[in-house]
């Protein structure tokens, strides 16, 4: 009799068949399960960091090269040919060593005609310097017969005096004109100490461009010779523009050759161009290096150790917390259980860590792996 009453209670309880009425009873347990855990389905899952904060200085590599400290190419002053080279690339000369050798005939005449010309401007000179004796003579007596009254008329003396004056004039002009023959001849001479190439430096050939008989002079050949100096030399860094302010003039900066790859080289900062290069937005900066053993040679490209120092305390997070796209740069930071995007901008990478700036303070927690699919405000489940 009990059985039949909760059958008849069943029956009107389910108005439909017994098996569809279980289904339907599974299927609202189901929907209170998922009104329970929904909340925690939408709080995304996330690995979260801390970001770190460092205050310290380290080194970044930058590329460089390897300039002579001097270098000079070696011209022809007067058009001439070439008597003897004396030296070959790879020669090293000293300071006033003579190089090479030159011939040019033609240049005897001309100092041979410039000194004719001496000879012509002194015979002028001595000529006119007779009249101006005579001349002073001439008036010296008329001055001398002027004191007898009657004897000479006035006008004779002042004849005499301006004949004198006239003289003096002529002997100046004759003595600048043999002046600048006498120059002219001097310069043809000067010339011909051009003829002999000689080094202006201590240093090494490093090009040798002519061979004798070559004609050679202004506009003819573009030079004879290329000296490098090699015993000083300039590490020539482009320096990006984050690390401009860690520029101390004096300082010493480390660096290496693929020559020697396990040999360690340093310099001093000796020169800072004080401007950026507007395509690469570097500054250059010059090492002076002696290079006493020469192991060192100009175009090698060494590898510099930057020295960075901090300004202040610096901000690390994961390579993998900051996010790029083509609006923006950020982290997700977790803000009380939500996600808060935060602008930021990328310095330097060391290892898995990447140098951030920005709306972060040291301790706070970011999203490890973190795209932009997490939406601002979205809840985080750490």
């Amino acid at each position: 009799m009990k059985r039949k009453e909760e059958v008849v209670g069943h029956a009107l309880a389910c108005p439909v068949p017994r098996a569809s009425c279980a289904r339907l009873d599974k299927l609202k347990h189901v929907l209170r399960l998922l009104a329970i855990i929904a909340p925690l389905a939408l709080a995304q899952t996330s690995d979260l960091a801390p970001v770190i904060s460092r205050l310290e200085s380290r080194t970044v590599d930058l590329p460089a090269e390897i300039a002579p400290y001097l270098t000079v190419a070696l011209h022809a002053k007067v058009r001439g040919y070439v008597d003897q080279v004396l030296v070959d690339r790879g020669s090293v000369v000293k300071a006033g060593e003579q190089l090479a050798t030159l011939t040019a005939p033609e240049m005897d005449a001309q100092i041979a005609e410039a000194e004719s010309k001496v000879q012509a401007a002194e015979a002028d000179r001595l000529q006119t310097e007779a009249q101006l004796a005579a001349a002073q003579s001439t008036y010296g007596r008329t001055q001398e017969a002027a004191k007898t009254p009657g004897a000479v008329a006035g006008n004779d003396v002042v004849l005499a005096q301006k004949q004198v004056e006239a003289a003096e004039a002529l002997v100046r002009s004759r003595q600048r004109a043999s002046a600048a023959a006498q120059s002219a001849v001097d310069a043809l001479k000067a010339m011909l100490a051009y003829l002999k190439i000689a080094a202006p430096f201590d240093g090494v050939v490093t090009d040798r461009l002519v061979h004798p008989g070559a004609l050679v002079g202004p506009g003819a050949d573009p030079a004879l010779l290329v000296i490098q100096q090699v015993s000083r030399l300039r590490v020539v860094i482009p320096v990006p523009e984050q690390y401009v302010g860690s520029i101390v003039r004096g300082g010493s900066v480390d660096f290496t050759v693929p020559a020697y790859p396990r040999r360690a080289y340093a310099g001093k900062i000796a020169r800072v161009a004080g401007v950026l290069d507007e395509k690469t937005r570097t500054m250059a900066v010059e090492l002076d290096v002696m290079n006493r053993d020469g192991t060192l040679a100009p175009g090698m490209y060494p590898g510099v150790k930057w020295p960075v120092r901090s300004q202040g305390a610096e901000l690390w997070v994961p390579k993998t917390s900051v996010v790029t796209t083509t609006e923006r740069t950020f982290v997700i930071r977790d803000r009380a259980g939500r996600a808060e995007w935060v602008d930021v901008k990328k310095g330097v990478a060391e290892g898995d860590l990447v140098e951030v700036i920005g709306n972060l303070k040291a301790g706070e927690m970011v999203v490890r792996r973190a795209t932009d699919e997490m939406r601002d405000g979205a809840p985080v489940r750490p």
